[in-house]
């Protein structure tokens, strides 16, 4: 019996030992305790750990928002907002459709030399330009395969611009792409034009 006990208790340890190694022993001591296993151990230390909080983004200042393009009506003439003075006349001269605009920008200059101190506005999405107390004397507008430019007396110009209006005394100048400009006969024009009683010449130019 001595020798049995002993081979019992033997086995009893090695037993104990063995699945404590592997992690498996979950068997209640004498206390009633139960002991926890490594892997058990290591989930309820990383729940019972301070949980660290997240790092906050720094703050984007919001982008300014782009002001949408003017919309082009028919034959591509840009729509603008009637207004007096050089930006709305800048604005339609950027919103001019291809190779319109550089022509438009070249113009808005050889009329400025010509006519320094001219008046400019845009009215009916045209830009106008006009003498103070005189009226309005030029009017740009662009068609879908040219860009026509209004002369108000034009009838009194020399030469005669090319083009007829229904009107009888406004003549008109239309200029296609890839056609050379011929800026002396163009400045001379806006120079005459600028010394005549202009178009809305009771109202304020």
């Amino acid at each position: 019996m001595q020798g049995s006990c002993e081979g019992w208790r033997i086995n009893t340890r090695l037993t104990v030992t063995y699945g404590t190694l592997r992690g498996m022993d979950s068997t209640p001591s004498r206390r009633g305790n139960s002991k926890l296993t490594p892997k058990v151990a290591l989930k309820t230390a990383a729940k019972s750990a301070p949980k660290s909080k997240p790092k906050s983004k720094p703050t984007q200042e919001p982008k300014p928002k782009s002001k949408p393009k003017p919309k082009l009506l028919s034959g591509g003439n840009p729509q603008i907002a009637k207004a007096d003075g050089d930006a709305p006349v800048q604005a339609y001269i950027a919103a001019m459709p291809g190779w319109k605009r550089d022509l438009g920008r070249q113009l808005d200059a050889l009329i400025m030399q010509a006519v320094p101190g001219a008046c400019k506005a845009v009215k009916w999405n045209s830009p106008l330009y006009g003498i103070e107390g005189q009226g309005w004397f030029l009017g740009v507008h662009c068609f879908t395969k040219y860009l026509k430019v209004a002369f108000f007396q034009g009838v009194s110009l020399k030469p005669l611009p090319p083009v007829e209006s229904k009107d009888k005394n406004t003549r008109y100048f239309h200029i296609y792409e890839g056609e050379k400009l011929d800026t002396a006969q163009f400045a001379s024009w806006a120079k005459q034009a600028s010394k005549l009683p202009g178009w809305e010449s009771n109202r304020h130019a």
